[in-house]
């Protein structure tokens, strides 16, 4: 019989999670609730999972205090698949942190645009990193826009915002 797969989401914030803020006239976001929660109750998933949120910050505002938290929590995590919900700007940063945890998987992934708008790319990167989760070997990944990269293979166009190879 084949094993009950658990991930371990753990939520930093980012552009995933954002909303508009509850000032009216203004164009500001709040970091709400993990996205993840919302997109994963829509799909009725066939695996076990929890949710850990550790920041709720913009990925430009963490700092290396805010990367050792991440780093911490996913060594503490005993659960060897692990997905970090991210902002995009700094994932890679955040990844080579992360580079000597050994023995899981871990892949980053966030969005162009927040879970909560109806155009967002929020759902289908989390379920590009829920499929990919299950067939990498141990190490650390970022998966956006369709594809999975090793870690240290990937950086962000900034004129296109979108990920590629090195």
């Amino acid at each position: 019989m084949t094993e009950k797969l658990k991930i371990t989401f753990i939520c930093t914030g980012g552009t995933i999670d954002k909303d508009y803020a509850s000032c009216a006239g203004t164009y500001n976001f709040d970091i709400m609730d993990p996205a993840v929660g919302v997109i994963l109750e829509r799909v009725n998933p066939n695996f076990e999972y929890e949710i850990k949120s550790v920041l709720k910050k913009d990925s430009l505002d963490m700092d290396d205090n805010d990367r050792q938290k991440v780093f911490d929590e996913c060594s503490k995590t005993e659960n060897n698949k692990i997905i970090i919900t991210h902002g995009t700007d700094t994932m890679v940063n955040t990844a080579e942190k992360l580079k000597t945890i050994k023995k899981k998987v871990i892949i980053l992934v966030g969005a162009a645009k927040p879970e909560k708008f109806h155009d967002s790319d929020a759902a289908f990167n989390i379920g590009t990193s829920v499929g990919a989760i299950n067939i990498l070997d141990n190490g650390i990944y970022i998966t956006m826009n369709g594809r999975i990269y090793p870690w240290d293979q990937v950086k962000k166009n900034k004129d296109t915002g979108q990920f590629q190879d090195t």
